[in-house]
């Protein structure tokens, strides 16, 4: 039902452009994100919605991740067409299995990735090292807490898991858990709490997120469709962030009822507030931009903290810049 009524809303638009744009035969692309509908999400479903993706001649299906869906495997089973990635280790460990994708644009500039601890009770984020307990999730524990470890000195005998429920957070002042910038500290503030949050990317945590993944395949056979569906995703996203975005936060609840205005509103000022998208590389090269280097200099900081071996990936497998750092949609930034 949330698929025929986004499907619908596009639909209308599509119509509709297509009456002054002319009618072709549009490709059809299936697109994986990592989870459910949210503001992070944003630019995509502007795209679907106010036609942008069936200007660039694309019929785009947004598939939802989340608790009940796992995409990754199908896109290298050829389900997906592109897929949307958390960072850049599941990248590197796809390389590192000979699982033929590769990252073909970066939407997030920095990693929402934060520790988040009680206002005025700790004085820097190295003064975090001295929190009894702090809360990480599996995943977290197998990346990030690995490099917190070795870089900054935090100290395993405070880790706890994280079962992603705040109330332990919520309960006890001195408690210090990870969470997205732009999800967990909106919800605490709705809880009544005053979070203040650590960036891990501001402390050297380098890893691009959001990023998109295709198949090598289609990469080399196929080049006019992924820059396509790049151009227009990265138009989506300067629509979405700086124009009306009324339509799509529309389809972003269709999809995800779970989903409101007001936390679409706020983490849209949060990806903002943080410089998660339009700076760095974005700010000179356009959203949707990889810096070779800094895929290097990230995998370095994951060997270096023991999180991946030296060795073991072939960087320039990971990633390619064939299709960003062209300023495609910076003519869309208010004036």
């Amino acid at each position: 039902m949330k698929s025929t009524l986004i499907a619908a809303i596009a639909a209308t638009v599509v119509a509709t452009g297509a009456l002054t744009t002319g009618a072709w035969a549009q490709d059809k692309v299936t697109f994986g994100t990592n989870w459910l509908a949210q503001g992070g999400h944003g630019g995509f479903y502007q795209a679907l919605v106010d036609g942008t993706y069936a200007k660039y001649g694309l019929d785009v299906t947004i598939e939802q991740g989340g608790p009940q869906a796992n995409n990754r495997p199908l896109l290298a089973a050829g389900k997906l067409d592109f897929l949307m990635a958390g960072n850049l280790l599941q990248s590197m460990d796809n390389v590192r299995n000979g699982i033929p994708t590769i990252v073909v644009a970066s939407y997030f500039e920095k990693d929402p990735q934060i520790l988040m601890a009680h206002k005025g009770e700790y004085k820097s984020f190295e003064d975090l090292v001295n929190a009894p307990q702090i809360l990480i999730g599996k995943d977290g524990q197998f990346s990030f807490w690995q490099w917190m470890v070795k870089a900054k000195g935090f100290k395993d005998e405070s880790l706890r898991p994280y079962g992603y429920n705040m109330a332990e957070y919520l309960q006890d002042t001195k408690m210090v858990q990870q969470g997205y910038a732009t999800s967990e500290p909106n919800a605490a503030r709705a809880q009544g709490a005053d979070p203040e949050v650590f960036l891990l990317a501001d402390q050297g945590w380098n890893t691009y997120s959001t990023t998109i993944e295709a198949r090598t395949e289609m990469v080399e056979a196929n080049p006019d469709l992924v820059q396509r569906f790049i151009d227009a995703s990265t138009i989506g996203w300067y629509n979405y962030l700086y124009h009306d975005n009324a339509a799509a936060n529309a389809a972003i609840m269709a999809a995800n009822p779970d989903q409101t205005l007001e936390l679409l509103t706020a983490e849209v000022a949060s990806i903002k507030e943080y410089g998660i998208m339009g700076t760095g590389s974005q700010a000179e090269m356009g959203i949707g931009a990889i810096d070779m280097a800094r895929v290097q200099g990230f995998y370095d900081l994951a060997v270096s903290s023991g999180i991946l071996e030296a060795g073991s990936v072939d960087v320039t497998k990971v990633a390619t810049t064939q299709f960003v750092n062209k300023k495609v949609g910076m003519d869309l930034l208010p004036k």
